[in-house]
């Protein structure tokens, strides 16, 4: 009998401690990817403004800043980027009510995080997770059941995320996508796209690689 195989790689997870930052950066084309779907929704992203509360070293910041109008960056930990730091959870909130929220948040708080946006933000907001984020009988139940995303956006090519860095040569067995709650959306169901293959190809730039690591 053959020895089943447990790797994190072949089970698509990540193994993180309780207390972990869960520093694991987003590669700057996957956030272009959904700013264009955004702009294809309608939404005048220059006069808009954005919020990113899990901004680590700014991989999601700078191509926010590429497409909203003024984008507000902070992170519970302070990795050296020049960003707030603010407990975005349980810290008084400097801002109130922003246009967008957008991130990446700690895996374990994620559910708190949208719960936290969705209070706080005007048009809309987004996450990117693993796929695996909607499974589980109490998400469905505690989050999903009645505040469902509008939009889920699955990314067709793996987004690479290597802990502590951004890694363009990295790969992946573990897939993302994008769960996003528009606000002025009156539909009732859960709409169902494909970032298709080649977006990684078209939205990556060499000058992604000069944030710091």
């Amino acid at each position: 009998m053959s020895k089943q195989n447990t790797s994190t790689a072949v089970m698509q997870r990540r193994v993180e401690p309780h207390n972990s930052r869960d520093d694991f950066p987003t590669p700057p084309w996957a956030t272009r990817a959904l700013c264009e779907w955004i702009a294809l929704c309608g939404y005048d992203l220059p006069k808009l403004d954005c919020r990113e509360p899990a901004a680590n070293r700014g991989h999601m910041v700078k191509p926010l800043k590429e497409y909203f109008g003024d984008v507000w960056a902070s992170d519970v930990h302070d990795y050296g980027a020049g960003f707030a730091v603010h407990d975005y959870l349980f810290g008084a909130d400097p801002l109130g009510v922003v246009s967008w929220t957008i991130t990446n948040p700690p895996f374990r708080l994620a559910q708190r995080f949208i719960t936290q946006a969705r209070n706080t933000s005007r048009h809309g907001v987004a996450v990117i997770v693993r796929s695996a984020f909607l499974e589980g009988g109490a998400r469905y139940r505690e989050l999903f059941k009645d505040a469902p995303p509008t939009d889920i956006l699955q990314f067709c090519e793996r987004v690479p995320m290597v802990k502590g860095r951004y890694d363009h040569k990295a790969s992946t067995a573990t897939a993302y996508s994008w769960l996003v709650w528009r606000n002025n959306d009156s539909t009732a169901s859960t709409a169902f796209d494909w970032i298709p293959p080649g977006t990684r190809k078209r939205l990556e730039r060499l000058s992604d690689y000069e944030v710091t690591e």
